[in-house]
């Protein structure tokens, strides 16, 4: 059965894109929002916003998952799309820059508890691990497409109505999302071995912090954030400001990256069943450091060239879609089913931990140092997060599932770590057994 002949999933996805949609506007709306409201200092109003969201992230997404399998994911997931798009339909009506603060706080709390929540769901729904890469690769096409289209969709937009109206379309998305979900049958999450709500909330860190492959991708993690936040907070005071450009030029230079994460997301599920994952990731780690490099070079050389910038923001975008593509299938592999809720959220707390970190560099040190010294320094974050990768997920790892008691050979020649049934059976069949061998 196709992926999308699975009714749940393909529901599901809708919800997703048009959520996305809807968010993808918001997100152009926003810096406008900022640089109208703050003129020169809307990069530290836009960091200081995006801060805000990093904490709830950090904050809210273990609880969530701490508490996940004690609530009907179903509702869950509507009242949260519901507060989302109430939330949303409020910012149009911002005059000071404390009520955008008071209100993305609200708004990126609910979606810290929405996001490893549905994340953790797609696994329950599509558990063929065929269909589940297919799946992580579906979601960052619909992420990527986002990232393109949005902003050219707000940029025709913007010829003709102001950035506030942008909003309303976040809203109508968020509400369309809540009846998709509303409309699926997500089954609830399995129960959790751990009875404690505390260490049922950092147990996905523990994970993290015991398995190489995951340490890794938490290095790869400060990565992309040192990368992505030049996108996400400087592009608009960069094109305003150094490049003399419009509100439009602003969308058009965030569908730049967006386009280049589309382009790599294409090619990308062909590449990852010929390629370790390891090596996928590694390889967006360095063009994002070439990328970020490139982009220091220029702002040192005082070069106001828009095509030039919109070629470093396409790579940008095509390293982070290298990186976090192959994520989900990483995360997947190094626990049993029962952890999944759990590494889940860790993955999305530590994620936007480094953003956290990255975010407000690239808003607060750009108003008051520029940007050469700015990039320069996310630009020495990104090597160490590279570096420590490489130094702490080794080539080959063998992750073992509770339950397996044998090594044997599979038919692709490889040992994998198999369960006692299976090697008492032989029933082993490459790329079936109830382990992952490598990443």
């Amino acid at each position: 059965m196709g992926l999308f002949a699975i009714r749940d999933y393909r529901r599901l996805f809708g919800a997703q894109v048009i959520a996305l949609f809807g968010t993808g506007l918001a997100t152009v709306a926003l810096g406008l929002l900022a640089y109208d409201l703050a003129g020169p200092r809307a990069g530290a109003v836009l960091a200081t916003a995006l801060t805000i969201k990093m904490v709830a992230y950090v904050v809210v997404a273990p609880l969530a998952a701490a508490y996940v399998d004690r609530l009907p994911r179903r509702w869950f997931l509507t009242a949260l799309d519901v507060v989302r798009a109430l939330v949303v339909l409020a910012l149009p009506f911002v005059t000071e820059v404390w009520q955008i603060y008071v209100l993305i706080g609200v708004l990126q709390t609910a979606s810290a508890a929405f996001t490893p929540t549905f994340q953790a769901v797609i696994p329950d729904i599509v558990t063929d691990e065929a269909d589940y890469t297919r799946a992580l690769s579906a979601s960052q096409v619909a992420s990527t497409m986002e990232s393109l289209l949005s902003p050219v969709l707000a940029a025709v937009a913007l010829t003709f109505m102001t950035f506030n109206l942008l909003f309303l379309g976040t809203s109508v998305g968020f509400a369309v999302s809540a009846l998709l979900v509303l409309s699926t049958r997500i089954p609830d999450a399995r129960p959790s071995a751990r009875t404690n709500a505390w260490d049922r909330a950092v147990s996905g860190i523990r994970t993290f912090a015991a398995t190489p492959s995951l340490r890794g991708v938490m290095a790869l993690n400060l990565v992309v954030a040192a990368a992505g936040s030049i996108v996400v907070v400087n592009t608009v005071n960069y094109v305003r400001d150094v490049l003399g450009g419009t509100q439009s030029d602003v969308a058009w230079m965030l569908a730049a990256s967006g386009t280049g994460t589309l382009l790599v997301a294409l090619v990308l599920p062909r590449v990852l069943d010929r390629v370790a994952d390891r090596l996928v990731m590694l390889t967006g780690a360095a063009v994002l450091l070439l990328a970020v490099g490139a982009a220091v070079a220029m702002s040192a050389a005082s070069i106001a060239a828009p095509l030039l910038t919109g070629a470093i923001w396409v790579a940008i975008g095509g390293g982070m879609a290298l990186i976090i593509t192959p994520t989900g299938r990483v995360l997947r592999r190094a626990v049993d089913p029962s952890g999944i809720p759990e590494v889940f959220a860790a993955q999305f707390s530590l994620s936007h931990l480094a953003w956290l970190v990255t975010y407000p560099i690239a808003g607060w040190v750009a108003t008051r140092a520029g940007f050469t010294t700015t990039w320069t320094v996310l630009a020495a974050l990104a090597a160490i997060g590279a570096l420590t990768a490489m130094a702490v997920w080794p080539r080959t790892e063998r992750v073992e599932q509770p339950g397996t008691a044998a090594v044997v050979p599979a038919e692709d020649g490889d040992l994998v770590t198999v369960s006692a049934r299976e090697a008492e059976e032989g029933t082993l069949i490459a790329g079936q057994c109830s382990c992952v061998r490598t990443v």
